[in-house]
C-alpha cells in the first residue's frame, strides 16, 4: 500500500536535512513513523508545508519519500486554492492508495481532501478541533480583556476577540473536510462526540498516539525533583489557561512560599510594549498584582531532551487548559510519572482517573487547582502513588508496538473495505 501523510510540519530528520527551523512540536508523528517505517507492506510518503522558495521540493530521507510544499502567504484562516494544484502533483507522482491527513487545524487539510477526491480512501486523524476550540477561546477572561487592544493588536488588527473569530473561520474549513471523508482516527470520547456531530456518517476508528522516545526511557522520582516546582508546557495563548494557574498561586504560596512555576516560551516581561499582545499584557498584570515576579521562570523553546529534563525535575505538572483533546503534554508527564493536576476538559478523563493517575479540577475553579497542587506538595506518599499509577496507565496508552499495529490495521481495513466494494 502507498500511504501518503499530510502533516502540519516535517519530521525532525527532514527538517534538519532541509535546514528548516524545528519548533519541537508534533512528536507523535515521529513516533508513528518509527512504528511503521520497517513494514514491508507499506510504502510511506510525507507531505508538509515549509518556508521554501520553490512551490514543491521532492526528496528522500531514511527510505521515506517527502514532499515539501511552499507555505501559503495568505493568513491561516483563509483558504488558498493553490494548494489543490500542488497536491495533485504530489498525488500524481506518488499515486497513494490511502491519504492520511494529520489534523484539521489548517486549510491545506481541506485542499488535500479536494485534490485527492476519494472519500473512501481518505482518513483524518483528529488532533485539536478549531471549530470546537473557538467556543472555549476566552477561557474565563474578563470581558474588558477580551475586548482590549494593545499597540501591537491595533497594528495587526488582532486582539483576543478577533483571534477567536479566526479560529472560527478555520473551523469552517475543518468541518467541510470532516464532512467529505469516510474515516477519522481519534482516541477520546470528546473527539468521537465532536466528529460525529459534524459528520454523523463518519466511521470512527480508535488509535492512540506514540510519544517521543525520551519519555519512555526516564522516570520521575520524588527524591530527585525540585520541591514545590510546577511545570506548565505552554502559556502563550488563552486556551492554555496560564492565567488560571497564576490566579491559583497566592493560595499555594501562602503554604509553600518557595513555589516556582516553570513554563516554555520567551519571557513576556522582556517583550517591548509595542510587541506585546493583550493576553501577555494581562498575564504581566497578574504577575505584578500577586507579586509573583520571582516565582515564574520562562524557559524559552525547549527540545525533546530539555523538555524531558524539566518534567522530571518538577514536583507537579499542571495543565489548566479551557479545552483539550488528549493533551500530549499530560501524556508525557504521565509516561514519566510526574504527578499531574489537570483541568477537567475535553478528553482528559480518557487519560486520568481522578485520585488514581492524577488529580482533576473543574476548569473554572482555580481555588481547586490551588488545593490539589498543595495536596501533592504536602504528601509524598500521594505523589508517589499518583506517579506509579500514571506511568503504568500511560505505558498502556502510549505503547509503541500496539499503536503501530493498530494504525497498520486501520490502513488495511480502509484499503480492503474499498477493494471489497469494487470486486
Amino acid at each position: 500500500m502507498n500511504i501518503l501523510w499530510l502533516c502540519n510540519k516535517a519530521l525532525p530528520g527532514i527538517s534538519e536535512k532541509l535546514g528548516l527551523k524545528d519548533n519541537n512540536s508534533g512528536g507523535w508523528l515521529n513516533g508513528a513513523y518509527e512504528g511503521l517505517k520497517n513494514r514491508t507492506d507499506i510504502n510511506l510518503a510525507i507531505c508538509f508545508p515549509s518556508e521554501i522558495p520553490e512551490e514543491l521540493v521532492i526528496g528522500e530521507y531514511d527510505l521515506l519519500k517527502y514532499y515539501a510544499f511552499k507555505q501559503s502567504k495568505k493568513p491561516i484562516y483563509n483558504y488558498d486554492p493553490n494548494y489543490e494544484s500542488i497536491f495533485r502533483k504530489v498525488i500524481n507522482n506518488f499515486k497513494p492508495d490511502i491519504v492520511h491527513i494529520w489534523g484539521t487545524e489548517y486549510s491545506h487539510s481541506l485542499a488535500m481532501v479536494r485534490a485527492f477526491g476519494n472519500s473512501q480512501r481518505t482518513v483524518i486523524s483528529i488532533q485539536g478541533l478549531c471549530s470546537v476550540y473557538e467556543k472555549h477561546y476566552y477561557a474565563g477572561l474578563p470581558q474588558n480583556i477580551v475586548n482590549r487592544f494593545t499597540f501591537r493588536d491595533l497594528v495587526r488588527s488582532d486582539n483576543i476577540r478577533r483571534q477567536r473569530t479566526k479560529f472560527k473561520k478555520r473551523g469552517l474549513f475543518e468541518e467541510e473536510a470532516l464532512r467529505c471523508v469516510n474515516y477519522v482516527i481519534g482516541r477520546t470520547d470528546w473527539d468521537k462526540a465532536c466528529t460525529e456531530q459534524i459528520n454523523p456518517n463518519v466511521n470512527y476508528l480508535f488509535c492512540n498516539e506514540t510519544l517521543r522516545n525520551y519519555f519512555y526511557q526516564h522516570k520521575w522520582n520524588i527524591d530527585n525533583c525540585e520541591r514545590h516546582s510546577i511545570f506548565v508546557s505552554q502559556s502563550n495563548y488563552p486556551i492554555k489557561g496560564f492565567h488560571k494557574l497564576i490566579e491559583a498561586m497566592p493560595g499555594i504560596i501562602r503554604r509553600f512560599p518557595d513555589t516556582k512555576i516553570y513554563t516554555t516560551s520567551k519571557d513576556i516581561r522582556k517583550i517591548p510594549f509595542y510587541k506585546l499582545d493583550t493576553y501577555n499584557k494581562y498575564l504581566i498584570s497578574l504577575i505584578k498584582k500577586y507579586e509573583l515576579d520571582q516565582s515564574i521562570v520562562f524557559l524559552g523553546n525547549l527540545n525533546e531532551h530539555e523538555m524531558g529534563e524539566r518534567y522530571i525535575r518538577s514536583h507537579v505538572f499542571v495543565s489548566a487548559s479551557s479545552i483539550e483533546n488528549s493533551p500530549n503534554s499530560v501524556g508525557e508527564a504521565m509516561l514519566l510519572g510526574v504527578p499531574t493536576v489537570s483541568s477537567d476538559v475535553g478528553g482528559v478523563k480518557n487519560l486520568i482517573l481522578h485520585g488514581k493517575d492524577g488529580l482533576i479540577f473543574p476548569e473554572d475553579e482555580s481555588y481547586m487547582l490551588t488545593h490539589y497542587v498543595c495536596k501533592i506538595f504536602d504528601d509524598d506518599k500521594l505523589a508517589t502513588f499518583l506517579s506509579n499509577n500514571a506511568k503504568n496507565n500511560a505505558k498502556a496508552i502510549y505503547d509503541k508496538e500496539t499503536n503501530a499495529a493498530t494504525l497498520n490495521s486501520i490502513y488495511n481495513q480502509i484499503f480492503f473495505t474499498f477493494e471489497g466494494e469494487n470486486v
